[in-house]
C-alpha cells in the first residue's frame, strides 16, 4: 500500500452502471496462462498487495483471487504499482485480470521504473462479477521493476484483481541483414547473410523461397545452399532467425536470384501440362445443369494486387488493393471510385498489406464494412462506416495476431445466417503458432461482429474456431452452412479443407497427407505446391471454385457428400496469378489477378467471368 493510498470506500463506483452478462464484449489479446504455468515461468502478483493511490482494497464483488481486489477511483490518475523480480532482462508478457462492469473501454496507462511502456486497454465485462484477461508485453530489466498502471481517463480503470508475469522469452531476434548470393548453378542458389542478434540466443535460421520454406540451418551457421531448383528461372529469397522458445524474427532483406540456363540438350523436369479453356480429370462426365465459366470481361485495368472483394446491397463491389492500401468501389460496368485508404497499414514486402474486405450482413442500416489489414503491431480486424463515397469511423474490432513477411492470412467471410464473422490468419512463418492455442496465428477464427467471442466457440474466451493451419486464405460456405477453406503448403501439398468445430489441421507436422497426420483431419483435396497456390474460394450451386497463384488456374470440384470430386481445370495460364474468386449477387465469379512477384504497379485486372448451366 503506497503511502497515499486510502482504503476508504469511493462513494462514486456505486453509480456504474451494470451490464448484462450477454454484452459481454472482450477484445483483448489471448491470455498466455496454462494449466501448467509453472513450468513457463509465471509469477503472480495480487493487487490489493501493490502499492495502491486513488484507489481502495475491496472484497464486495465475488470471482477474485487472492482476498480481494483493487478498486480504481472514478478519476484519472489513480494507480496500482507492482514490484515485478524479473530472471532475465528482455521482453515479458503481463497479464492483467480484471473486471468492468461499465459500458466503456477503461485503458490503464503502464510505466516501467518511470518510464513509459504502453497503454492497455480494458473493454467491458458485462458485469463487476465477470473478470477477464488482457494480455500486453513491456521491457523488463533483470531484477526488481516497478510496473505501475495507471487510470487513463475520468472514469477511472477497472477493478483489478492480479498481474501474472510470464518470464517465458518471448523477445524475437533480429532480422538477418545483407542477404546475398554467393554462387548459382542451373538448379542451385547459395545464400550468406549476416548474424542476428537475441537477448537469449539465436539457435537457427530458415530460408525461405517467396514463402515457402526451402532448408534451416544452425544458429552458429551463416550460409546454405538450395538445390533442385528450375533453370532459368527468378527465385526471391529471405531469410528469418529462430530462438529455442520458439520466437521467430521478421524476414530480413530479399534478394532476388536467377538460376543459370540449362545447359544445351538438357531438358527441364516439371514442365507445366498444357493450357486450355478447360481439362476434365480423365473419365469424369459432367452432369446437366453444373455451373461452368463462359465469357470472361475485363472490368478493371491497372489495379495493383486486388486481393478482397464483397458486395454491396446494390450490386458493386468493394475492392481492396494489398499495397496500395486503399479500398475502392466497381461497379458491373468497370467504374471505379475511390473511398480512401484504411489507416495505419503498412505492407511486408511480401504478402502484408490490406488483404480480406467484408460487407456487414446488416449493411442497409449500419454501414458497416470489415477489412482485414496489417499494421506496426501485427495484423488485425477493422470496421468501418461507407458514408457516401468515404470510409470513416475506423475501429479495431480484433488485433495483435502475428505478422511477417509472408504467411498473413487474410480471408473475411460471413457465415449464412450473417451472425458471425470469420477470420483466416496464417503462421507468420512460425510453425509452432499452428498447434498453439495462446495465439491466434495459424487458425480460423469465430468471432461476433463486434469483435467479442462467441461464447460457444470450441475453446472457452478464445476466437480460435479451428487450429494447425499454415496459411489459409479462401473461406466459402456450401448449402449445408459448412465452411470450406484454401491453405498454402510448403513444399509438397496445398490443401482444400471442410473445416470442423475445434478440428485440428495438422501443421506444423502434418502437410497436406504427408508427415505426422495421425490427430488432425485429413483435406478432401490436396495439389502438388508447383500447381496450386490456392488462395481465392467461391461456391455455386456446391461446386467449388478455387483461384491460385501459383498454378495460374482455376479448379473446379463438386461438393459430394462431404467429398471433392470431379476436378476440372479453367483459365490455365491465361491471366497469370490468380488470386481472389467471388460469388456476385447475379451468380457469376469475380477473379481478381495478382502479379505480385514481378517489379511492375498497377498491372492487375479485375475480371468478370459469365457462368453457364449447360442442360437446366
Amino acid at each position: 500500500m503506497g503511502h497515499n493510498a486510502t482504503r476508504s470506500r469511493p462513494t462514486r463506483r456505486a453509480g456504474r452502471r451494470r451490464l448484462s452478462a450477454a454484452t459481454v464484449a472482450v477484445a483483448t489479446a489471448l491470455s498466455l496462462l496454462t494449466a501448467s504455468g509453472a513450468a513457463h515461468g509465471l509469477t503472480d502478483h495480487q493487487a490489493e498487495a501493490a502499492d495502491v493511490s486513488g484507489g481502495a482494497v475491496a472484497s464486495e464483488h465475488t470471482g477474485f483471487t487472492g482476498s480481494g481486489y483493487v478498486d480504481y477511483g472514478d478519476a484519472a490518475g489513480g494507480y496500482v504499482e507492482y514490484a515485478v523480480t524479473a530472471a532475465r532482462a528482455g521482453r515479458h508478457a503481463l497479464v492483467f485480470r480484471y473486471a468492468n462492469g461499465t459500458d466503456a473501454d477503461l485503458p490503464l496507462s503502464l510505466t516501467v521504473d518511470g518510464g513509459r511502456a504502453g497503454t492497455a486497454s480494458f473493454p467491458a465485462t458485462g458485469s463487476w462479477t465477470t473478470w477477464r484477461e488482457v494480455t500486453t508485453t513491456v521491457g523488463l530489466r533483470e531484477g526488481v521493476n516497478r510496473v505501475r498502471a495507471t487510470a487513463a481517463t475520468a472514469r477511472g480503470g477497472p477493478n483489478a484483481d492480479r498481474l501474472v508475469v510470464d518470464d517465458t522469452d518471448t523477445e524475437p531476434p533480429t532480422p538477418p541483414t545483407r542477404l546475398r548470393a554467393t554462387g548459382k548453378s542451373a538448379t542451385s542458389v547459395s545464400l550468406a547473410w549476416d548474424a542476428s542478434t537475441d537477448d537469449v540466443g539465436v539457435v537457427g535460421y530458415d530460408v525461405y523461397q517467396h514463402g515457402q520454406l526451402m532448408t534451416s540451418v544452425p544458429g552458429t551457421t551463416l550460409a546454405a545452399t538450395v538445390t533442385g531448383l528450375r533453370p532459368d528461372t527468378a527465385y526471391d529469397w529471405t531469410v528469418v532467425a529462430r530462438d529455442a522458445a520458439p520466437n521467430v524474427s521478421q524476414a530480413g532483406d530479399n534478394v532476388v536470384v536467377r538460376t543459370d540456363a540449362a545447359p544445351p540438350g538438357d531438358q527441364p523436369a516439371g514442365s507445366p501440362s498444357p493450357s486450355g479453356d478447360a481439362v476434365a480429370t480423365p473419365g469424369v462426365t459432367s452432369a446437366r445443369g453444373e455451373p461452368r465459366p463462359g465469357a470472361v470481361t475485363t472490368l478493371l485495368d491497372g489495379a495493383d494486387v486486388p486481393w478482397g472483394v464483397a458486395f454491396l446491397p446494390d450490386g458493386t463491389a468493394l475492392v481492396s488493393e494489398r499495397e496500395r492500401f486503399g479500398i475502392f468501389r466497381l461497379t458491373r460496368e468497370g467504374k471505379r471510385t475511390d473511398l480512401g485508404r484504411v489507416p495505419g497499414a503498412q505492407a511486408t514486402e511480401g504478402e502484408g498489406g490490406v488483404l480480406g474486405v467484408a460487407v456487414s450482413p446488416t449493411f442497409t442500416f449500419d454501414h458497416f464494412v470489415f477489412v482485414y489489414h496489417t499494421a506496426a503491431a501485427g495484423n488485425q480486424v477493422v470496421r468501418a462506416q461507407l458514408v457516401g463515397d468515404m470510409l470513416a469511423n475506423w475501429t479495431t474490432i480484433l488485433g495483435g495476431m502475428p505478422k511477417n513477411r509472408y504467411h498473413n492470412g487474410g480471408g473475411l467471410r460471413f457465415s449464412p445466417d450473417g451472425r458471425y464473422l470469420f477470420v483466416s490468419t496464417g503462421d507468420a512463418q512460425n510453425g509452432s503458432y499452428g498447434q498453439n492455442l495462446e495465439t491466434n496465428a495459424g487458425k480460423i477464427l469465430r468471432l461476433n461482429p463486434d469483435g467479442s467471442i462467441p461464447p460457444d466457440n470450441p475453446f472457452p474466451g478464445k476466437a480460435i474456431w479451428s487450429y494447425g493451419h499454415r496459411n489459409v486464405q479462401g473461406l466459402a460456405f456450401d448449402s449445408r452452412g459448412r465452411l470450406w477453406a484454401t491453405e498454402f503448403g510448403n513444399n509438397s501439398q496445398d490443401e482444400l479443407n471442410l473445416i470442423e468445430r475445434g478440428g485440428n489441421y495438422g501443421w506444423p507436422g502434418c502437410e497436406g497427407t504427408a508427415g505426422y497426420c495421425e490427430d488432425s483431419i485429413a483435406p478432401k483435396m490436396t495439389w502438388p505446391t508447383s500447381a496450386g497456390g490456392p488462395s481465392g474460394l467461391a461456391i455455386i450451386d456446391d461446386h467449388l471454385f478455387i483461384g491460385t497463384t501459383v498454378g495460374k488456374r482455376v479448379y473446379r470440384l463438386r461438393i459430394d457428400g462431404s467429398d471433392a470430386v470431379d476436378q476440372q481445370v479453367y483459365f490455365h495460364g491465361e491471366y497469370g496469378r490468380l488470386r481472389t474468386v467471388v460469388v456476385d449477387p447475379e451468380g457469376d465469379l469475380w477473379l481478381t489477378t495478382t502479379w505480385d512477384l514481378d517489379e511492375e504497379v498497377g498491372n492487375d485486372r479485375v475480371l468478370h467471368v459469365d457462368i453457364e448451366h449447360p442442360g437446366s
